[in-house]
């Protein structure tokens, strides 16, 4: 995978039944996304508050492999690849001890803030996917070399 962050399960993270609550691995996934964006040395607080682009998630789906609990190590990688000129998404997969917990997809458009209408991504975004697929690859080709 492309760019990996890690992170430790937190109590306020669960659910009554003490497990991680299903909307608590998107905000999860969310700082994964965060990290990426900021390791391409984008200014978080620049891109989170411009007030002339933004980059609403349009959809959202995960999928619940094996459950989480307080103190688990999780390691979340993901892979961000263009899909449109206006458009991204994001792929996740979260595993604890090298065993695949869960996947998750978001998927990202571009606008400009005041009108909210759909526009093409900025070149700072297209860097970022762009560098993070293309290590994503090179990560993909060194794994299946590794297999043979």
């Amino acid at each position: 995978m492309s760019f990996t962050y890690k992170c430790t399960v937190r109590f306020q993270d669960t659910d009554a039944a003490g497990v991680v609550y299903f909307a608590n691995v998107l905000a999860i996934c969310h700082e994964a996304y965060e990290e990426s964006l900021e390791a391409s040395s984008i200014n978080l607080k620049v891109f989170f508050t411009n007030p002339s682009v933004g980059f609403p998630i349009v959809h959202a789906s995960v999928d619940f492999l094996r459950p989480m609990f307080v103190g688990d190590k999780l390691l979340i990688s993901l892979i961000p690849q263009k899909i449109g000129v206006d458009k991204f998404e994001i792929t996740y997969e979260i595993t604890v001890i090298e065993v695949v917990v869960a996947k998750a997809i978001t998927r990202h458009v571009c606008i400009d803030v005041s009108s909210r209408s759909k526009q093409e991504l900025p070149e700072e975004i297209i860097q970022w996917l762009e560098t993070n697929r293309r290590d994503a690859k090179g990560a993909e080709r060194r794994k299946s070399r590794e297999i043979i």
